[in-house]
């Protein structure tokens, strides 16, 4: 009897061995055919510098494009989910809280979230046939063109529209006069942002640069949603100056005269009346707080994003942004900025 209880405890046990050994090789052999780590969905979201719609139209072939950049990398991505915050404030919100996973930010709204977002890619963008630190200098009525050297900076500039007190402030400036804080005061400014590097930050230095004084104590200065809109408000007069990046006149030349409705060309109806110290390019940024971030992804993010950069369909898609390529960023790449962003909370808390 213990022979024959023996004999069915091996072959009890040889059963189980190999059943353990099948379920192990019905588990490799899954790995074997999809060794790919799985994303359900990667949540990527833009910044409303252009209009909403706009920028989710010229950015849907990002979707299948990281797919694949991925797909190459070992990454199999279900959904590349795309959205456009409604301010720089909330994707910076979103990478900070994990609820988005990359977001295409200002280097400005990513030193102000670094707690919860890590900059891994810094944007390259075609450098301008017009750099100068005088105003003067880019209101020669020709339009501002792309230079074949690729610049990891931009300036903001002051631009002055067709309203009789933006005439009179771009008059002055050409005339080489200092304009006085009295001039700029009497002005109705287009704001973006707290966090918008041209739109807001560097502006904010230049004024306490040369006046002592911040965009906060402009007696009108109005935030706006977009550039677009910001641009619509210039040329119906509404605001007399506005604040942003320096080729976005060349992204809005069209619509001056279509949708906005206006005559002449947007460079012989502007003028420009500073110019701000160079600004570090965007960023694209992940989140710390994200479920899915790891060193092996953002690696792989990082390669997939600069492959995507070299391709001339992917230009195409990251143009709206004047984006033209990647390299990889670090954070210290950005102290600038940080000691921009500082100045700023100080001259708000003054106020």
């Amino acid at each position: 009897m213990k022979k024959i209880i023996a004999l069915l405890l091996a072959l009890v046990m040889a059963l189980g061995l190999l059943a353990g050994c099948g379920d192990k090789a019905n588990t490799e052999g899954t790995d074997d055919t999809d060794g790919a780590k799985k994303i359900e969905t990667l949540k990527v979201a833009f910044v409303p510098s252009r209009e909403p719609e706009e920028i989710i139209t010229a950015t849907e072939p990002l979707k299948q494009m990281l797919k694949d950049e991925l797909a190459k990398l070992g990454y199999e991505v279900g959904d590349v989910e795309i959205t456009v915050g409604t301010t720089y404030e909330a994707v910076g919100e979103g990478l900070e809280a994990g609820t988005i996973d990359v977001g295409l930010i200002p280097g400005g709204t990513y030193v102000l979230y670094d707690d919860g977002a890590e900059v891994i890619l810094t944007a390259t963008r075609d450098g301008l046939s017009k750099d100068s630190d005088n105003a003067k200098d880019w209101n020669d009525g020709q339009p501002t063109e792309a230079s074949d050297k690729q610049a990891v900076s931009y300036r903001a500039l002051f631009i002055a529209g067709p309203s009789d007190k933006g005439q009179e402030l771009v008059k002055k400036v050409n005339a080489g006069e200092e304009l006085t804080w009295e001039d700029l005061d009497s002005a109705n400014w287009s704001i973006m942002g707290t966090s918008s590097p041209a739109g807001y930050i560097y502006p904010a230095l230049w004024l306490q640069d040369h006046y002592g004084k911040g965009i906060s104590d402009l007696k009108s200065a109005v935030q706006s949603d977009s550039y677009a809109s910001a641009f619509a408000r210039l040329a119906s007069g509404q605001v007399d100056v506005l604040v942003t990046y320096a080729d976005a006149r060349r992204d809005y030349a069209e619509r001056w005269n279509t949708e906005f409705g206006r005559e002449g060309s947007i460079w012989e109806e502007t003028g420009v009346i500073g110019v701000t110290a160079p600004i570090y390019n965007d960023t694209i940024s992940v989140s710390k707080n994200s479920e899915i971030m790891d060193a092996d992804l953002i690696a792989a993010l990082q390669q997939a994003f600069i492959n995507i950069g070299n391709t001339d369909a992917g230009k195409e898609v990251i143009k709206i942004y004047s984006h033209n390529g990647y390299q990889v960023a670090q954070a210290s790449d950005y102290d600038n900025e940080r000691a921009a962003q500082k100045l700023v909370q100080e001259l708000t808390a003054a106020n």
